[in-house]
């Protein structure tokens, strides 16, 4: 984990390397201090040699000085690594995270990446701080403490041994039972992260039906069951601070037995004995400063990982060497394909489609049918598990993702438009998209006239999520940007579902008139969506029951027949004409 971790350091390696240095350096001149303290007591108190108080007086205060220097820098280059090392890897985490799959994504739930850049960075971050000062910091005070102590008398140091077991068992014990209980301290993190973003995301509908009191029960039963085990972990956390306690104790009253049998029978001076009181507190801080520093690495080992599991996973979907760059039409052949998603039943079985260039196809099922799952094949935002998925005469397992999805452009369930102006918006269907082009895709889209009455126009603000415009012209707004980019299969998921029948009319006969070589898919509840459509694809239970006209279905098909019959209330099925 450590040398996995260290690789988001980089450019801020200088000041990693220096925050050692630096530590050492006070470290070592502020374990000098009581030494001469102790000779200042010594041989110019006791002496009343005032020139030698003043030396080494001025002696000490340089010492401090430059400890400060020291310190302060130590600081400060630690502040920088640390916040740099966090940096890089949320960057990290980030650039992964864009590169994943749906199936990727699908395997780390939403809350869980948000708490893995958030809560489980900040850890690693306070870790990499305490871990570049307190790991050379606490061994340099003991190990130099203990040589001064040593040098004032060779006795009384070894009383520091009595200390060692008991912080070596409770160090034991924090380690041993922490990384499991942390661990659920973060899952719990990624629960409470979820309540909130439903909540958060769907709070229309939770004020329309009234459901605060709902919502804040989940939140409460979310935040008891994070407080739980944070209790539970800071319980075995404290359980190390009275160990601590008690081997201070221990030792701080067998160095004021002996040292004081020492100071009587004159084998140890006042100064001595102070500087030993000096040294035993420092030696003591530092255990505890290391013990700080275990806990520290033992609560961020659990973030450790689940960080690492998002930075190692390898997306699903990635390019094969020497990839095809080039669509050369949008025709589409579906052949044996089956598909399931990860640890689900099969959603396609046996599909079999052969689409021609060009032409208008609509896809019917009812809810489960695997209308989402079919068309998600074709730009590869899954792959398929067995058979193979053709555009234009090509595997799309064989084109270049970026071109394979620049040409299939996809209007999904969900329309999402970010914060930020329509303008911006739209150039997300192609970077350098000139006005003439965005109005062309608007005016197609049906939506040119409501932006021309929106402030601003292109430039009116579109707030997150596309909340300040309503749901029919949201769902037009995501076509012309889909529209934008010129591509040679558009697909509409049940994209125009909030948009009246006329308005959806005049969309469906733009695109015949204006988008005559475009492959266009339609996926629709709405028979009258799709009534016109040179072939209707009727799913059901991820198979393929029926394709044909709406002529040739309302007379073969049954399924078609039942959703033509609830949708016209019992109308003639041999009416083709009727709406």
């Amino acid at each position: 984990m450590i040398k996995r971790l260290s690789k988001c350091v980089r450019e801020y390696k200088v000041y990693a390397l220096v925050t050692p240095l630096c530590v050492i350096a006070e470290s070592v001149l502020e374990i000098l201090i009581p030494f001469y303290m102790s000779k200042l007591i010594d041989f110019g108190v006791e002496m009343g040699d005032m020139e030698y108080i003043k030396r080494e007086g001025l002696l000490l205060i340089a010492l401090a000085i430059i400890s400060m220097v020291f310190g302060v820098l130590g600081g400060r280059f630690a502040a920088k690594s640390a916040s740099g090392f966090a940096k890089n890897l949320r960057h990290d985490l980030y650039y992964n995270i864009q590169r994943f799959s749906f199936s990727n994504i699908d395997k780390f739930s939403t809350a869980g990446l948000v708490t893995r850049m958030t809560t489980d960075v900040t850890q690693l971050e306070q870790a990499f701080m305490m871990v570049t000062r307190g790991i050379f910091r606490g061994p340099c005070i003991m190990i130099t403490a203990f040589i001064m102590a040593f040098k004032i008398n060779d006795k009384l140091p070894f009383v520091f041994l009595v200390a060692v077991p008991l912080i070596v068992v409770g160090l034991i014990l924090v380690v041993k039972f922490g990384i499991p209980m942390f661990q659920k301290m973060f899952n719990a993190y990624d629960k409470l992260n979820s309540v909130i973003q439903e909540n958060v995301r769907g709070i229309r509908a939770v004020k329309a039906y009234v459901r605060e009191d709902k919502e804040i029960d989940k939140f409460s039963d979310s935040t008891d069951t994070l407080y739980r085990l944070s209790v539970r972990a800071e319980k075995l956390l404290a359980f190390a601070s009275p160990i601590m306690s008690m081997a201070m104790s221990a030792v701080v009253l067998l160095i004021c037995w002996f040292g004081a049998k020492l100071v009587v029978s004159n084998e140890m001076s006042t100064g001595q004995l102070m500087s030993m009181f000096s040294y035993v507190s420092r030696i003591l801080t530092a255990f505890l400063m290391m013990s700080m520093i275990i806990m520290q690495i033992t609560l961020s080992g659990a973030a450790a990982k689940r960080v690492i599991a998002v930075l190692d996973e390898e997306p699903d979907i990635t390019n094969k060497e020497d990839p095809v760059y080039e669509v050369k039409d949008g025709s589409i052949e579906f052949k044996d394909v089956d598909f399931g998603y990860a640890d689900h039943k099969s959603c396609l079985t046996g599909i079999n489609l052969k689409i021609e260039s060009g032409e208008v196809i609509g896809v019917l099922g009812g809810t489960g049918s695997g209308k989402s799952s079919l068309i998600q094949l074709l730009p590869r935002l899954y792959d398929v598990n067995n058979g193979s998925v053709s555009v234009g005469g090509v595997d799309v397992r064989d084109y270049d993702i970026e071109t394979l999805r620049k040409n299939v452009s996809v209007v999904l369930q969900k329309n999402v438009l970010f914060e930020g102006s329509l303008r911006d918006n739209l150039k997300w269907g192609k970077k350098d998209a000139t006005e003439e082009e965005m109005m062309a895709a608007l005016d197609l889209a049906q939506a040119s006239s409501f932006v021309a009455n929106m402030e601003g126009g292109l430039d009116a603000y579109i707030e997150q999520g596309g909340t300040n415009v309503s749901g029919g012209q949201r769902q037009r707004l995501c076509i012309a940007r889909a529209l934008i980019g010129s591509p040679k299969i558009l697909i509409l998921d049940d994209s125009t579902s909030a948009v009246d029948t006329a308005t959806e009319a005049r969309i469906r006969e733009g695109f015949r008139k204006f988008l005559p070589s475009t492959t266009k898919i339609i996926i629709a509840q709405r028979i009258s969506s799709v009534k016109d459509a040179d072939k209707i694809v009727v799913l059901d239970d991820g198979k393929i029951s029926g394709i044909g006209t709406h002529d040739e279905l309302i007379k073969s098909n049954k399924i078609y027949q039942e959703v033509y019959e609830s949708q016209t209330k019992g109308g003639d099925f041999d009416e083709p004409t009727a709406d």
